[in-house]
């Protein structure tokens, strides 16, 4: 099955991307992880990538689809894939369907207001990665490695609001683009996570008899 993930920063395509990876054993690829990793390698991409992140836009088309198309040159692609986090834009969407066919979108929807309350109040260890919310966890540093939580650049108030209006004007349209591939299926991400979980499930083994 070869899968997009779509929604806005904060819906939890990430977290619902990894449970389906691991579920039916197909690899998740994340543009937003590898540009991460090439940052805090200090390279080239990475210094590119940061100054747009930081600001709260998108890195340019270029640069991510060079990182698509080798990605899907790896072996573990050729049974199926899971993007998160791309395509972002029309174009992305339309290089993509140059390289291989997307048999499902799944939109995980939630409203403006959530996800600002959901990302700023959002805290990520600066050692391990592990990410909390100052509504369930009040501590100060990390539970699993005692690491420094610090709330990441591109989650501070402002720069989520000017995150959110860059997807309504340059993301959102994936949803028609691909509703009208008639591969498009919608999720309410307003519920539990385990509750979105097991309603993306249940529309993939619909889907695919997975």
């Amino acid at each position: 099955m070869n899968l997009v993930f779509l929604g806005p920063p904060g819906a939890g395509k990430g977290t619902q991307a990894l449970g389906v990876s691991e579920k039916y054993s197909i690899p998740h690829i994340s543009t937003g992880d590898i540009l991460r990793s090439e940052i805090k390698r200090g390279t080239k991409l990475g210094l590119e990538a940061k100054s747009y992140m930081d600001a709260g836009g998108l890195v340019p088309d270029e640069v991510v689809i060079g990182i698509v198309a080798s990605r899907l040159q790896e072996a573990d692609c050729q049974k199926g894939f899971l993007f998160d986090g791309f395509p972002r834009t029309i174009r992305q969407a339309e290089a993509l369907a140059e390289k291989t066919t997307i048999e499902m979108a799944v939109n995980i929807d939630v409203p403006d207001e959530a996800i600002v309350n959901r990302l700023s109040g959002r805290r990520v260890c600066k050692a391990c990665g592990a990410t909390y919310h100052v509504d369930t966890f009040k501590g100060d540093v990390c539970s699993s490695c005692g690491g420094e939580l610090i709330r990441r650049a591109d989650d501070e108030p402002e720069t989520i609001l000017n995150r959110l209006h860059v997807y309504h004007e340059q993301t959102q349209p994936l949803i028609d683009f691909y509703g009208g591939r008639g591969v498009l299926v919608n999720v309410d991400g307003t519920k539990d996570i385990d509750t979105v979980f097991a309603e993306i499930c249940r529309k993939l083994e619909e889907a695919f008899g997975a």
